[in-house]
């Protein structure tokens, strides 16, 4: 997740800005994907402006809020930006095509000759390649898909025969 926060007209306050970054945070609790966040925060006279940007798959959410003090108006612009990220949510759940089987884990053609594939959708979670050793020692499968947190490319972690793992990464 990458949040920037930006002051305008006022010096930058640290408190500020670790406060803004917590609320920004918190988000990525609705999204799997990496996150873009940009706060801004500006005063004018007795006006304090919190603007939140998100850039979520592509898609731009934002969100302005004025009050008089910073954290009350950081407290509700946040409030708008997850009731937006919530119904884009929903909105991407609920619009999907009705002919997706093949993302449903069913054949693609019962009546094709040769093997049948059949098609598993997975999250890739961003993680270091040690976090994820972490996790596929206690998920019970033989490999995890995960997106490196660093290069932010998709790795593939996998058990080899001998007990040790082994990582795949797209060269």
């Amino acid at each position: 997740m990458e949040i920037t926060v930006t002051f305008r007209h006022t010096e930058p306050i640290e408190s500020l800005r670790i406060y803004a970054e917590e609320k920004v945070s918190k988000i990525k609790k609705y999204l799997d994907v990496p996150l873009e966040a940009h706060v801004v925060l500006t005063v004018e006279k007795f006006r304090h402006i919190a603007d939140v940007s998100l850039r979520v798959n592509g898609t731009p959410i934002k969100a302005v809020e004025e009050t008089g003090d910073m954290y009350s108006a950081i407290d509700q612009v946040m409030d708008k930006i997850e009731n937006r990220v919530k119904k884009h949510i929903s909105k991407i759940r609920d619009h999907r095509p009705e002919n997706e089987k093949a993302e449903t884990g069913e054949p693609l053609d019962a009546g094709q000759e040769g093997p049948v594939i059949e098609v598993e959708k997975m999250v890739a979670k961003p993680m270091d390649p040690e976090e994820a050793a972490m996790q596929l020692s206690l998920l019970r499968q033989d490999f995890l898909v995960f997106r490196n947190a660093k290069s932010r490319e998709i790795n593939v972690i996998y058990r080899l025969a001998n007990g040790n793992m082994g990582l795949i990464i797209p060269g």
